[in-house]
């Protein structure tokens, strides 16, 4: 799965290639702040040809997938996708990371 990714202003761009794979055998799925991609490709190894066997099958059969970091703050209805061409392309917003938060901490004066 070779990945582009590109920062915007709004966020994240992200191309994959999956030559081979159709849109239904691809998946998005966002849990935990990661962002995973997964496809399936299946080319059928037991099938025959009238005109003789196969010597060599090197085109890829099976799947794979990519998780990626995306933030918390990131909602799955926020993220797009389109597929076309072979290609999966996703826009990520970018979200305000919050800052953390500081330990207000109060001493007990301590006399003597």
């Amino acid at each position: 799965m070779k990945t582009d990714i590109k920062d915007t202003d709004q966020g994240y761009e992200i191309t994959m290639n999956l030559p081979g794979v159709k849109k239904e055998d691809v998946k998005a799925e966002l849990k935990d702040g990661y962002l995973t991609i997964s496809a399936t490709s299946n080319s059928n190894k037991d099938e025959k040809d009238n005109n003789g066997r196969y010597i060599r099958r090197e085109r890829y059969s099976g799947s794979c997938s990519r998780s990626f970091y995306v933030g918390d703050g990131v909602t799955q209805d926020e993220i797009k996708a389109k597929f076309e061409n072979g290609a999966l392309m996703l826009t990520v917003p970018k979200k305000e990371e919050k800052p953390a938060v500081e330990d207000n901490k109060k001493y007990i004066a301590i006399e003597g």
